[in-house]
């Protein structure tokens, strides 16, 4: 664990480093312009550290902007490593004339033309919510068909305000639903700027009961606090807990984050089997004893299916079950990309999703 929090903070630092050395080398300023750009965008990656610092209690309008221009420059800064090590490759084997890296116009357009395409189609590509569409079926009896909205992530902050939660809410609400499922991570951060801006309010506006359990970020953003936002949000908050509305039951897992949360073997045994059993749970580990343990279906988020390319390879790499749907025996999964994001809006090579479910037991299957 140690290892792993490590390279994960050693790892920018060093693509940091190649970066900035790259464009003090491409730019074609005298030395006073190269330190000025080297420097403001080493104070870009400096702010990522100072936006995780809620106690500077720093006003809503800077922090925001800290927030949004440190997270934004941290994917900027994988793309800008990524561009020039293949521009390096190029060099060394003479495709890439030595020139263009260096003291160019030709370089930097070309470069910040790459860039600019690429981030402007990651921001409109996140702002476009999928519709995922999914039928369950199962030879368990329901009265009738329900109809289930599932999402993950929304990360509800400094970055998703109150007005966009607002139009996902009447995104969701056009579904006219009979139960919304919410797998985690609700809460970005911090619990200031929903406070701020009343935005349990919105959660109210919801049509439809709202079940949901903890993610890691309701971890983050200090255990009380997302307790409370969800008391007040009128969210039904499942903690190792199980509860049953019309003929599903639904088992919500406290996040890994607490090493002594209950197994899912354990909230089983509280369960209702003779009902339609679904096992909320944040993050998508050990999908074998769900499955084991006689669940009908999981719903999970947390991996973001990476947010942007090539991370997603790296999800598909750690987990069973990344994204989407995924079955093992009798029980089915669906691990959403989420419906929000954390950090930048760019979503490249995944998407912004929210699921909507239909649910048919043995008396509902073939009704419309």
């Amino acid at each position: 664990m140690k290892m792993g929090i490590l390279l994960f903070m050693l790892l920018p630092l060093l693509g940091n480093v190649y970066v900035l050395w790259h464009v003090w080398r491409i730019v074609p300023f005298a030395p006073w312009g190269k330190w000025l750009v080297v420097v403001l965008m080493f104070l870009a990656f400096l702010l990522l550290f100072v936006s995780m610092r809620e106690h500077l209690r720093m006003p809503m309008a800077v922090a925001t902007v800290v927030y949004e221009i440190s997270t934004s420059w941290l994917i900027i800064l994988l793309y800008l490593a990524m561009i020039f090590l293949l521009l390096d490759v190029g060099r060394l084997v003479h495709l890439v004339p030595s020139s263009l890296l260096k003291d160019s116009w030709a370089g930097v357009l070309s470069v910040g033309g790459v860039l600019l395409s690429v981030f402007i189609y990651g921001n409109i590509h996140y702002h476009h919510k999928y519709r995922q569409p999914i039928e369950l079926t199962t030879t368990k009896a329901m009265e009738r068909p329900l109809k289930v909205i599932m999402a993950s992530d929304l990360h509800i902050g400094y970055h998703n305000r109150r007005a966009e939660l607002a139009r996902w809410v009447d995104m969701m609400n056009q579904e006219k639903a009979d139960l919304i499922l919410i797998a985690g991570d609700i809460i970005d951060n911090s619990t200031r700027p929903l406070d701020e801006e009343r935005v349990h309010e919105e959660f109210r506006r919801l049509n439809a009961p709202v079940v949901a359990c903890l993610g890691n970020h309701e971890y983050y953003a200090g255990e009380p606090n997302s307790m409370q936002f969800y008391k007040k949000a009128g969210i039904t908050l499942l903690r190792d807990s199980v509860i049953t509305i019309d003929d599903v039951c639904i088992i919500g897992r406290d996040d890994r984050t607490n090493p002594h949360r209950k197994s899912v073997a354990e909230l089983m045994r509280q369960a209702d089997k003779e009902k339609y059993v679904i096992v909320l749970d944040h993050q998508p580990y050990h999908l074998d004893r769900v499955e084991k343990a006689g669940a009908d279906f999981q719903l999970s988020g947390h991996t973001h299916h990476g947010q942007v390319w090539p991370i997603s390879w790296i999800t598909d790499a750690v987990y069973e079950c990344a994204f989407g749907e995924w079955q093992r025996g009798n029980t089915r999964y669906y691990v959403s990309s989420g419906l929000g994001i954390w950090g930048g809006k760019f979503r490249i090579g995944t998407r912004s999703e929210y699921v909507v479910a239909t649910i048919k037991g043995d008396s509902a299957v073939g009704q419309k």
